[in-house]
């Protein structure tokens, strides 16, 4: 705790190298956050910069309380894809991580690839807004429990129910959508 303490009171105060080490080490799960949240890798940059630039403006506000300073950005990012998603009646696109698909692998490959990745993401869209959240807080944003518990809100406990609950959805959903593609 006392690394992320020192890490809350060089944000405070404003030290450049404090604010670049935090940006280096939480952009790419943010940005990771973000773009399953909202589909689209340029928006998802920019609300990511956003993100960054919100927790610049607030950090004199911020009261040190043992929360991780990545529990923070995370609800911070959080906050914004609520408020980008009620102003801007953003279209979901299908998100689909260019950077997972090798360019050396065979088109074949690469299909299969897209294909799975376009049913985990229909699936995710069919669970709960609540069991998403901690779905995408913990597998896309990299949080641990603790973490995710802080962001939402919401207890150790309940965030564990909830992410059970949402693989056991999830595997259902999986697996009944490969069961059909085998009957044709």
């Amino acid at each position: 705790m006392g690394d992320e303490e020192s890490t809350a009171r060089g944000l405070q105060k404003r030290d450049p190298e404090a604010w670049a080490e935090v940006y280096e080490e939480y952009f790419p799960r943010v940005y990771r956050y973000i773009a399953l949240r909202v589909g689209d890798k340029t928006e998802a940059e920019d609300l990511a910069g956003q993100v960054f630039l919100k927790a610049l403006e607030s950090i004199s506000s911020f009261k040190w309380r043992g929360v991780p300073v990545s529990a923070w950005l995370f609800r911070i990012a959080h906050n914004h894809i609520i408020d980008y998603r009620r102003t801007s009646k953003a279209k979901l696109h299908l998100p689909l991580d260019e950077s997972l698909v090798s360019t050396d692998a065979d088109p074949v490959s690469e299909a299969e690839r897209n294909s799975d990745i376009s049913q985990v993401v229909q699936a995710v869209r069919q669970l709960t807004q609540a069991q998403r959240d901690v779905i995408e807080l913990r597998f896309a944003g990299g949080l641990s429990t603790a973490e995710v518990a802080k962001v939402l809100g919401k207890s150790q406990g309940a965030v564990k129910v909830l992410q059970h609950s949402a693989l056991i959805a999830l595997r259902s959903k999986l697996s009944s959508g490969r069961n059909h593609e085998e009957e044709l």
